[in-house]
């Protein structure tokens, strides 16, 4: 058994398609067939199976797959390694976040990051599917809300974070220190989208009380949102973190004093993956800071 073989074999498995795989992999289908076949002889069972026109994995093929998978993460941790000895102060370091952080709270912390470690390189993604980028091994990290338990991850708690109302100082409210939640009913918002981890946990909470938020725009975009309340088109709910970090003159954050939305950031990283010294690095600064 080679490990070319297993690498053809697992092109395959993702394609189920022998020509599609063949041209993925940049070799012919026949030379494709005839490798996965010396394969199947190697193990004694077929690895696939043609149904008309498509391929199936048998379930020895399922066995195989789960062994090449933690395979070649395995050699791939090593590789890191390795080169980390090679040249251990230029790493590169891919990090996902909540679209909601990047742009006022986050950014200050790679750039510290990067001030500290200068020959690092780093890769950013403002996303809500953090935690599948991660369990994909397409980012090292992840700064999210706490996710589902899930046996590959390695959860880091960082900090909880109360949510409030953040509004104009022209607005009706902003002499207000606090506000109930049952307030926030009929109030004109400025949202992220629904789906947004954010926003539906705030919707929830409204949801318990009995009402669902008036929002009248919706948009991914921080600077948009936050230029929305400013000239007083309507409110939004955000953390305070967050609104301190904006620090902007003329918004003013109210506190929610019953039952205000709490959330949970976490960093996250696949517990089976090496993580080098930028990785290593960056998380103890990110405590440091976010805890």
């Amino acid at each position: 058994m080679e490990l070319r073989q297993l690498e053809y074999f697992v092109a395959v498995c993702e394609e189920l398609h022998f020509s599609k795989a063949a041209e993925k992999l940049g070799i012919s289908q026949p030379n494709l067939s005839l490798q996965i076949k010396a394969l199947e002889a190697h193990v004694g069972l077929p690895l696939f199976e043609r149904i008309g026109k498509r391929t199936v994995l048998t379930d020895a093929g399922a066995v195989l797959l789960k062994h090449c998978r933690s395979l070649f993460t395995n050699l791939q941790n090593a590789y890191d390694e390795i080169g980390e000895l090679r040249d251990f102060e230029g790493c590169q370091l891919a990090v996902g976040v909540i679209p909601s952080e990047l742009d006022y709270r986050l950014t200050p912390l790679f750039i510290d990051f990067l001030h500290q470690f200068p020959k690092n390189r780093l890769r950013l993604y403002s996303t809500v599917e953090v935690v599948k980028l991660v369990l994909d091994m397409a980012i090292d990290i992840g700064i999210t809300l706490n996710p589902a338990p899930d046996h590959r991850l390695r959860v880091r708690p960082l900090a909880k974070e109360a949510y409030g109302l953040i509004v104009s100082d022209r607005h009706e409210l902003a002499d207000r220190e606090s506000i109930s939640l049952a307030e926030l009913k009929g109030l004109p918002m400025i949202m992220y989208p629904k789906g947004y981890w954010g926003r539906e946990l705030v919707e929830k909470y409204c949801r318990d009380y009995g009402f669902e938020l008036d929002t009248v725009v919706e948009t991914t975009s921080n600077p948009s949102l936050f230029r929305f309340v400013r000239e007083n088109i309507g409110a939004t709910v955000q953390t305070y973190p967050l609104a301190k970090a904006i620090n902007d003159p003329k918004l003013r954050f109210i506190k929610i004093e019953d039952h205000p939305p709490v959330r949970e950031t976490s960093i996250v990283h696949r517990a089976d993956k090496y993580l080098g010294r930028a990785a290593q690095s960056f998380i103890r600064l990110a405590e440091q800071q976010l805890k």
